[in-house]
């Protein structure tokens, strides 16, 4: 149900749904999350880093096939001294992205993503996760180990892997909504 103001006037309209998603943001700090949750919901993108303490959380509200969709992205702190609270900021999530970086010198992020989802798995159980190679505007002709990619993305059953660039823009407007669109295909008949 949903009420709505018309002519100064309360009315509720039941044809109106909406739906509420926690989207939690995960992988090692400085990877690029906070920007990359900034780029989807404000367009804009800060050069300094600012590392997260703890978490933090964005909303965003977005409208699907006439349904409203609150989004609550929870940008969780990388960094290995805020791995007590993360059980804490997991709990009620309905998917994941779990984020590394492509930027030369940030390789070992990469190697991190098991342990990410091994974490977000053990207080979630199985979300839909989607993956994100940051950074890619860093690469400069670097080659990118597809195979391995791929291979990771199959062997974790991630929905899909996506190249992305809090910079530029590049894959975040496409891997966010992937993500939404699967929660809402997931819930809309429930």
């Amino acid at each position: 149900m949903y009420i709505k103001k018309q002519d100064d006037k309360m009315s509720i309209n039941n044809d109106e749904r909406g739906f509420v998603f926690k989207i939690t943001v995960i992988g090692d700090g400085a990877v690029g999350k906070t920007s990359l949750i900034k780029k989807y919901t404000q367009g804009s993108f800060q050069k300094d880093y600012i590392k997260t303490l703890g978490a933090q959380f964005s909303k965003y509200d977005e409208v699907i096939e006439g349904d409203k969709v609150k989004l609550f992205f929870w940008d969780i702190a990388g960094q290995a001294e805020f791995m007590f609270m993360r059980p804490t900021f997991y709990k009620g999530s309905k998917a994941a992205i779990i984020v590394f970086s492509h930027s030369p010198g940030e390789e070992a992020s990469f190697e991190h993503i098991k342990d990410w989802h091994e974490d977000i798995k053990k207080y979630c159980g199985d979300l839909p996760i989607i993956l994100f190679g940051n950074k890619i505007d860093l690469v400069e002709g670097k080659k990118i180990d597809e195979k391995k990619i791929k291979a990771l993305v199959k062997a974790r059953k991630f929905l899909g892997y996506y190249h992305t660039s809090a910079k530029t823009g590049v894959g975040v407007f496409e891997g966010f909504q992937a993500i939404i669109k699967d929660l809402y295909e997931k819930y809309k008949d429930t």
